[in-house]
């Protein structure tokens, strides 16, 4: 599975050295053999009456006093002379006691497994307090671990101490205290019960931990293995531990751990550690001694007892499974301690390793089965803009509670010294990954170890802020610093220095604190009720969390994301309105990054509440601040991330006595597909003949790897490209954000109701088409600089046509495109315009405009003088050429000589051949080559008219009369028509693309056009369909392609001098050989010596919406690979023509056309063509390529074929035509009169229906007009009002439904919206 990277990067196997001497030093520095003793365990406690005479048992110790000096008498406010004390005892020759507690007689019997202390040694009671009507009596009570009695390692009660609240004394550090009072009497003080839990292990040796074996032996490029790694994996140590003979093994205990590379990459850790034999023969007499297996006077050996030494296998990786990873780690220790097995356990760990990848979208969901009794489900993390971590909230509020959280986030917040320490290594890492997630936008920039080794706990004295987790056992040995916030989880305890205090919970904003606090605590009920407390095993760390990768999964997934969503509300509110702040680069050379040049700190701390600046005045002088105002001012890897902030940022209420109804985390659950891609166990191999071979690996521990039967790594180059095409190196700049996904498609929900705003809503997503394809089309620019301003023309243009809501990717491209070529004064003249929109510029913009200011050279002073110069020089050059030819003309004046008369200009202004000084002719309609002059038709003509045009605009091809990167547009968006005097093309084209969007809907067979398609169109990104304005049922668009090939000429046909000389050009009154010209040069001449036959094709026509949210999942998977050469006309044919259609539609310039051209021989990519190259013409046609083969044609091919003008259609006409060139005359009439519902009326009394059926009335009447008058002398809006008029006219007299079965409705307000938005196109 190369398609997807690796889940784990590194097996490691830590320990003891398995051969040669033990290490002379252990993990402290010492030597193991000189190491204190820990402490036994107590395994009995006892009351005892001093009054009476009673002493302590024997073995039993008393405690006389607290730790501040004074009585520690527990019945001391009786009014009987009881004195009761308390003793206890340590040992190992029974179950050690694990908590200590006080019961009131007559609440409920005691707890499960706990045990009254009813009287004393001496059959004396023990009851705490007397007797009495209002006061029952209370007893002290315990509970020993449920495992029987033995060396293993196991949590126990090591310590007891008795305290005074009342004379200032607190319970000591790692302790925990009885809730319940042990003498409450009235008159004296109260006292309270404290004890302390640890990991009792007697006969032990303690060494650093070693790396034994490793998987693979060489380091990778991207991800070389820390050689710290060992000492993770055994954070207490590995240690030499004697067991009397028999014992059993102690459960494997998970430790997962983080490591923080030098950029900030997090590498996530999975370990478990387990014991297993180790010989005897290596170890020194010393240590024999240590470890009670030999006596003490005569070096005998013990019988009975055995060594055993502590393990680990831990795996690497880049996201934190841990779920997965323990199931595969405990997998592989089973492997290890059972069998025999046919496979080798190097072949199992080589096959996880390089056959499981992490879940990608296409593959959500992996099984991967280890054997046939063991598989575990590997689900790709829910799509969460947040990062990625192994936080876990839930275990956050069970360790500490909603006040000691909160108390967290403050320490956090303003950088104090932050200690954790648990006896639960998994409990570490999730609370440690907690405190730097529930910060987010803020990046914890100090210290960082969740799970710290005990070798490396020099850390504590760093001068600087951190975040440490620490086994409970350092306290053992060592008192925690006096300068940190020390909290441990255990005991849910907090300890702070009296030098620097945490600020109270009331220095925070008030309101958005106490929604947190409340959120909180209800969360932490829920997890109460829903969630019993852990049994005995996770307290001794053997139940791991079961919290997955990202919010949302393991158990408790939604009670999480409401914790998670708790603490993003309060930073959120907490920085409100810092965006204002935000100070922008300044433009010109030189500029400063510090902090205080990127944000107005004084401005920021002036807006807050007078009993917050505190609290504000302590966050903005921390590192944490100042990187995000770095990240968020020039952009950085967690831009989306940044710009999600933003948006929660907008939609909480910091005002609010409760959180908002909708929620900021909407996660899309990335594996709603159900799709799982199963991944069975290694082949076991057989024999030659076919049967099983005998099992022959058998293993008495975990084994160094062997080498042979290891698996080979990937190639390096091979899993390079792997990660290159798993991760999408497309820069972040061309996509939207998730935030900007959601907000468009909120956008067109709800302008997609709007008639007048659809159009234009189309019409910006069209833009953010292109561009999305601009940094292809910059990269094959020859000349980047014109390709950058021409960019910034097309969003001027863009601007210009007011669009829904301006898309800020459009802005952001061509930002980033100006920072990458250097371009600081047009990305000044880009953010301008962009805040000129009214625009906001989120992080990821905001960054590649700082970037783009700051990072690129500025022009000179010189360089602009030299400019002025210049552009001086060619004015008086300019002005000294003009004069030249008047000089020349005085010169031939004064020899006598007089040049030819010539003769006057003479500009024909209208396309009938009169002057506009002549008065208008009688109101007729005349047949004639060009139609005659019919212009009655005031209204519908246009006011300006353009005499230039020789033909009308329905026969004028986009291709022919616009150059593929010529930009110019007429008012509607549509490409102006081009001079005929002009001149001519160089080279013909070597290729015609007739495109067409018409459709014909399949459920009642009707023409749906361009406009009518567009508004049929729904908001959702993922429907393809559109709906029909006849019968209202959804249909799929489809665009019909054609494309004619012309083979060119070898060169120009040398002139014949005996040939007649050809006769002069029409003039612009000969209308009928003006068009038979333009038609034939459309259709076939093109200088081409023959023409193959057209190919013709059809897909799928999407709206803009579906296309962008097309391109960009391209975009994302392949990279700028995607658009570039003909990768996107091979791969995504149905993205190909409809970006083609859609640019060619808005005369956005791109090099689409010339994908259709053949690659030069030997060329393996397409360069830009060089000035007289072949070319392609594009023509966008309104109507069908082809009309049916049995159906009558339209109205306006009927008319053309009548006026003998060639059309792209079969030139003969049909025999017996239903309309005669007198029935075409009298529509015309009618609508050159005014009187279009005379016209409709015409068309519905035809008799027998021979309109074609296909065909709405409004379309034949529209094409007919335009085919006789010309596009240029007809205004499409005129026309639409006065048909809408005859209809409403017609739908009195006629009945409207009656009119609709004849499809002579006009098209909705909405089609019209599109058209107007985006132009109708240039012909039918």
């Amino acid at each position: 599975m190369c398609a997807e990277p690796a889940l784990v990067d590194y097996f490691v196997v830590a320990g003891l050295p398995a051969a040669g001497a033990l290490p002379a030093r252990g993990r402290c520095g010492a030597a193991p053999e000189e190491e204190p003793r820990p402490k036994e365990p107590i395994t009995d406690v006892a009351l005892i009456a001093r009054a009476q005479g009673e002493e302590a048992p024997l073995g039993f110790t008393c405690i006389e006093a607290t730790p501040s000096g004074h009585p520690a008498e527990l019945s001391a406010g009786l009014l009987s002379p009881g004195r009761l004390c308390l003793c206890y005892r340590r040992g190992r020759d029974r179950s050690p006691i694990v908590a200590l507690g006080v019961h009131y007689e007559g609440s409920g019997g005691p707890g499960p497994g706990e045990l009254l202390v009813a009287t004393t040694p001496y059959s004396r009671s023990a009851a705490l307090s007397g007797a009495g009507p209002a006061r029952p009596r209370a007893f002290l009570t315990f509970r020993r671990a449920r495992a029987p009695p033995g060396p293993a390692p196991s949590a126990a009660v090591t310590d007891i101490c008795v305290i005074l609240p009342a004379r200032g004394e607190s319970a000591p550090h790692a302790y925990s205290r009885v809730s319940r009072g042990l003498s409450a009497g009235p008159w004296g003080p109260a006292l309270y019960l404290c004890y302390k839990i640890s990991v009792a292990s007697a006969n032990a040796l303690v060494y650093e931990a070693a790396l034994l074996s490793r998987y693979p032996a060489q380091d990778t490029s991207s991800f070389p293995l820390p050689a710290s790694v060992p000492i993770f994996c055994l954070p207490m140590g590995a240690t030499i531990e004697s067991w009397p003979t028999g014992t059993p093994y102690p459960l494997p205990l998970f430790s997962p751990f983080v490591l923080t590379g030098a950029s900030g990459d997090k590498i996530y850790g999975a370990a478990i550690q387990f014991h297993e034999a180790f010989p005897a023969e290596r170890l020194s007499e010393r240590q024999r001694l240590r470890l009670g297996l030999v006596s003490v006077v005569d070096r005998r050996p013990v019988a009975g007892r055995a060594p055993h030494a502590r393990k680990s296998l831990c795996v690497l990786s880049r996201w934190p499974c841990f779920r997965v990873f323990r199931h595969f780690l405990l997998f592989l220790y089973r492997y290890s301690v059972s069998g025999p097995h046919v496979l080798p356990l190097e072949a199992h760990i080589s096959h996880f390793m390089h056959n499981v990848p992490f879940p990608s979208p296409q593959r959500p969901r992996i099984l991967v089965q280890m054997s046939p009794y063991d598989s575990v489900l590997l689900c790709r993390p829910v799509a969460s803009p947040l990062p990625l971590s192994g936080a876990s909230f839930l275990g956050l509020l069970r360790a500490v509670g909603p006040g000691t959280a909160v108390a967290l986030l403050v320490a956090v917040l303003t950088e104090h010294k932050v200690l954790l320490h648990s006896r639960r290594p998994d409990l570490l890492t999730a609370v440690g990954e907690a405190l730097v997630a529930m910060i987010f936008p803020l990046r914890w920039q100090c210290p960082y170890i969740p799970l710290c080794p005990l070798a490396l706990a020099d850390v504590l004295s760093a001068p600087v802020p951190f975040i440490v987790g620490l086994h409970s056992s350092y306290f053992d040995l060592h008192q925690p610093p006096r300068d940190v916030v020390c909290v441990d989880l255990d005991t849910n305890t907090v300890s702070q220095s009296e030098e620097r205090k945490l600020l109270p919970p009331r220095a925070l904003p008030r309101r958005p604190c106490k929604v947190l606090l409340a959120t909180l605590q209800d969360v932490a009920q829920q997890l109460q009720d829903s969630f019993p407390p852990p049994a005995e095993e996770a307290e001794l760390g053997l139940d791991p969390s079961d919290a997955e990768a990202g919010p949302g999964a393991g158990r408790g997934g939604g009670a999480e994301l409401r914790a998670q969503a708790a603490f993003l509300r309060f930073m959120a509110c907490a920085l409100r309105g810092y965006r204002p702040f935000l100070r922008p680069v300044r433009p010109g050379p030189g500029q400063r990054s510090e902090t205080q040049s990127l944000f107005e700190m004084h401005g920021f701390l002036r807006s807050r509440d007078r009993g917050e600046q505190r609290f504000y005045a302590q966050l903005l002088r921390t590192q944490l601040f100042a990187q995000f105002i770095e990240e968020r001012s020039f952009g950085a890897d967690r831009e989306p991330a940044l710009d999600f902030f933003d948006s929660c940022v907008d939609k909480v209420q910091p005002d609010l006595e409760k959180p908002e109804d909708t929620p900021l985390l909407e996660l899309d659950d990335a594996r709603g597909g159900e799709h799982t891609v199963f991944i069975t166990p290694p082949e076991q191999p057989v024999a030659p003949d076919g049967s099983e071979l005998p099992a022959k690996y058998h293993y008495d521990g975990f084994p160094t790897l062997c080498p042979e039967l290891l698996e080979p790594p990937r190639d390096p180059l091979v899993a390079q490209l792997c990660q290159a095409r798993s991760s999408a190196p497309s820069s972040p700049a061309p996509c939207r954000t998730k935030q900007e996904m959601k907000m468009a498609q909120r956008v067109a929900q709800k302008y997609s109701s709007v008639p007048d705003m659809w159009g234009r809503c189309l019409l910006g997503h069209c833009y953010g088409l292109w561009f999305l394809y601009l940094p292809t089309h910059v990269r094959a620019a020859p000349a980047k600089l014109p390709a950058l301003h021409l960019a910034y023309d097309v969003l001027r243009r863009m601007e210009a046509h007011r669009v829904v809501l301006p898309d800020e990717v459009c802005y952001r491209v061509l930002l980033q495109l100006c920072g990458q070529y250097g371009e600081p004064v047009l990305s000044v003249r880009v953010m301008l315009e962009m805040k000129r929109a009214g625009i906001v510029p989120n992080a990821v913009t905001y960054g590649y405009y700082n970037k783009a200011v700051l990072e690129s050279k500025w022009p000179s002073g010189t360089q602009s003088a030299r400019r002025r110069w210049a552009k001086l020089r060619n004015v008086v050059l300019g002005a000294a050429r003009f004069r030249q030819p008047l000089r020349q003309r005085q010169r031939q004046g004064g020899t006598g000589i007089e040049g030819a008369p010539r003769p006057p200009l003479q500009r024909q202004t209208t396309w009938a051949g009169r002057s506009l000084q002549d008065p208008p002719p009688a109101p007729r309609l005349q047949r004639s080559g060009s139609v005659g002059a019919p212009r009655p038709m005031g209204s519908l003509l246009r006011s300006r008219q353009r005499p230039e045009s020789n033909a009308s605009e329905s026969s004028a091809s986009l291709g022919s009369d616009l150059d593929l990167s010529d930009p110019s547009l007429g008012s509607s968006g549509v490409p102006k028509a081009s001079d005929p005097h002009g001149a001519p093309e160089e080279e013909p084209p070597a290729m015609e693309v007739l495109l067409s969007s018409c459709s014909r809907c399949q459920a009642c067979g009707a023409l749906v056009y361009d406009e009518e398609v567009m508004a049929g169109w729904s908001s959702d990104d993922s429907t393809l369909t559109s709906t029909c304005p006849f019968c209202a049922r959804p249909f799929l668009p489809f665009l019909s392609i054609e494309i004619r090939r012309f083979q060119q000429p070898h060169g120009p046909p040398e002139p014949d001098p005996s040939a007649p000389s050809p006769p002069p050009g029409p003039v612009l009154s000969d209308r009928r050989r003006c068009l038979e010209l333009d038609e034939a040069d459309g259709e076939g001449s093109n200088g081409a010596a023959s023409v193959p036959p057209p190919d013709r094709s059809s897909f799928p026509y999407l709206s803009p919406l579906v296309l962008r949210k097309e391109l960009e999942r391209a975009l994302e998977a392949e990279g700028g690979a995607a658009l570039a050469g003909a990768a996107l006309r091979g791969a995504r044919p149905i993205l190909y023509w409809n970006l083609l259609w859609f640019f060619r539609r808005l005369a956005l310039p791109s090099a689409l056309p010339q994908q259709l051209l053949p690659l030069p021989h030997g060329g393996g990519s397409r360069e830009p063509p060089p000035p007289g190259s072949p070319h392609v013409r594009v023509r966008l046609l309104w109507d069908v390529l082809a009309p049916e083969p049995d159906a009558s044609p339209p109205l306006y091919v009927l008319w053309r074929l009548h006026s003998h003008v060639p059309t792209r259609f079969p030139s003969l006409l049909p025999h017996g035509a239903p309309f005669s060139l007198a029935f075409l005359e009298a529509v015309l009439s009618h609508v050159g009169l005014g009187e279009v519902h005379k016209a409709i009326a015409l068309l519905l009394d035809t008799p027998g229906g021979a309109l074609p059926p296909p065909r709405s009335i409004y379309r034949e009447i529209l094409f007919l007009t335009l085919a006789a008058l010309g596009r240029e002398h007809v205004d499409i809006a005129a026309f639409d009002r006065k048909y809408k008029a005859a209809f409403a006219r017609l739908a009195g007299s006629r009945g409207r439904e009656q009119l609709r079965q004849r499809r002579a409705q006009p098209p909705s307000s909405k089609a019209l919206d599109c058209r107007k938005s985006f132009g109708p196109p240039p012909e039918c």
